[in-house]
């Protein structure tokens, strides 16, 4: 499998809190989204990536060990933060896929997305842990409406902020010339999902990830930007 990525810091942050969760060998990869101010989403999100690359080492892709990974995660972050008042309420998204084969695996907590490009379409697997997705759900607002809410980026679900934490699993069957994308919401604030589409049709992946990251930053730029693309035959 095939694997591009890039993560920048974006034109507004100090520092970039995004953290890529990348294993070529275990065919596993994803985006953390880190919160919690300036030290808390750092180590927030690095923490969660160290924990899953380590807890799904060695392992065959299943559902309940990527869901023990991100579980196992969120103690960690969770217990990381008691009696240290600078990093309370830290947390940070997960959004990670891993190749079964036959099937890819995707585990989700928060906003950070995981979406399939097949015959020239662009699918949203995941489904955003934020206030106004359940606004679009509910019927108060409209998609068009909620991508300029105020309350756009107020996530409903972390990873570390609470001693448990839900974790959404899927299982997508494969085709050979599938495309699959992660990012945070530092590009799909920027970037529809046509414009996406657009990227991805780009000849390799290497350039996909370059133009949208680029695209991003030309269009502000005020958040982090990560992005892993993955293609391969199944």
């Amino acid at each position: 499998m095939q694997i591009a990525f890039k993560t920048d810091i974006g034109l507004v942050r100090s520092s970039n809190q995004d953290a890529l969760i990348i294993s070529s060998d275990q065919r596993l990869f994803g985006v953390a989204d880190g919160m919690g101010g300036h030290r808390g989403g750092n180590i927030a999100s690095a923490l969660a990536a160290s924990t899953i690359l380590s807890f799904t080492q060695g392992s065959e892709p299943e559902e309940d060990r990527l869901k023990k990974s991100i579980q196992a995660a969120n103690e960690a972050i969770y217990t990381r933060q008691l009696g240290v008042s600078e990093l309370s309420g830290m947390g940070t998204t997960v959004t990670v896929l891993w190749d079964a084969g036959e099937n890819m695996l995707l585990g989700h907590v928060g906003d950070s997305r995981a979406y399939l490009f097949r015959d020239g379409m662009l699918r949203q697997l995941s489904v955003d842990h934020s206030v106004v997705r359940e606004l679009v759900l509910q019927g108060v607002i409209t998609e068009a409406e909620a991508k300029i809410h105020p309350y756009r980026h107020m996530i409903t679900r972390a990873v570390g902020t609470d001693l448990d934490v839900e974790v959404d699993l899927l299982s997508v069957p494969r085709e050979k010339d599938d495309t699959w994308l992660v990012c945070s919401d530092g590009l799909t604030e920027y970037l529809a999902d046509d414009e996406i589409c657009e990227g991805l049709l780009r000849e390799s992946l290497e350039r996909a990830v370059d133009w949208m990251v680029k695209t991003a930053l030309e269009r502000g730029g005020k958040d982090n930007i990560s992005v892993v693309a993955a293609r391969g035959a199944v």
